[in-house]
């Protein structure tokens, strides 16, 4: 169950861990955590998707280090058996790669769960926000890296020839394709060599929520790319990949994420 619904969430408020990981476009202009201080739903905690990441690195939104995630969740105050729901006001992308992160330090993923529709469908239902902050207690959280559930350059070249496992690509078709330009500066157009194309935007309705499974696993097929546990996303900086890799989440509840973490961002580089 890696989605709950806002009725859901509205009885159980204060029986889980609420997180608010609102994160926006760079070109969108738009503050996570000004929207945070203006409205948030009651308890949530903010989860800085930038903050939160890898420092040494000009690669964005990189998976930090084992130490520092034990700080930054410690710090948040969450245990390793709390019961959390990730929300965002950005269409789900930065609540799904929060949720990876999560799964990829080892937190159980039966207990990590996104709000479908997030703070757009929440508000739109006229349930209850706030702006006092959430008080929180420090604890001593401990992680354990899943290094299985993450790739890196050297592995998505290698995989070109031995083809171990299928890589997904969640921008969109006229990005993948090479037809526009990159958003970010100094990187190429174009995509990894044998990859498949699912814009992240296809599987998300206007209300923020997540198309039907039915509707899903088609997207999936239609890449043409035989669908098995083994496969991996990417993106333009690890970001929406994760939405690729929840929503397949929800059609086999076995898979474990895999996310490229680099993405197009190392790999386009010119």
């Amino acid at each position: 169950m890696s989605l709950v619904n806002t009725n859901w969430l509205e009885k159980n408020l204060t029986k889980v861990k609420i997180i608010d990981c609102s994160w926006h476009m760079p070109q969108t202009n738009r503050s996570g955590l000004e929207e945070y201080n203006k409205e948030h739903i009651p308890g949530a905690i903010f989860f800085d998707l930038d903050d939160n990441s890898k420092k040494n690195t000009d690669l964005p939104h990189m998976l930090t280090n084992k130490n520092s995630w034990e700080k930054i969740v410690s710090n948040m105050g969450i245990k390793n058996e709390d019961e959390m729901i990730i929300y965002d006001n950005s269409n789900v992308i930065s609540s799904c790669r929060c949720w990876y992160n999560f799964i990829y330090f080892g937190h159980d993923p039966k207990l990590i769960h996104v709000l479908d529709g997030g703070l757009k469908k929440w508000n739109n239902e006229k349930k209850p926000t706030t702006i006092t902050l959430t008080k929180t207690l420090k604890t001593n959280y401990k992680a354990v890296e899943k290094k299985e559930l993450v790739k890196n350059r050297e592995q998505i070249d290698k995989n070109i020839s031995t083809k171990e496992f299928k890589v997904i690509d969640a921008r969109s078709r006229e990005r993948f394709e090479g037809k526009v330009q990159e958003p970010r500066r100094g990187l190429r157009s174009g995509s990894i060599q044998n990859s498949f194309c699912l814009p992240f935007s296809e599987l998300i309705n206007e209300d923020g929520t997540f198309i039907s499974k039915d509707k899903i696993l088609k997207k999936f097929k239609s890449t043409k790319c035989i669908i098995d546990r083994n496969l991996v996303f990417s993106c333009g900086s690890g970001v929406t990949a994760s939405v690729l890799a929840l929503a397949y989440s929800l059609i086999d509840n076995k898979y474990m994420p895999k996310v490229y973490d680099g993405s197009w961002s190392e790999y386009g580089k010119i």
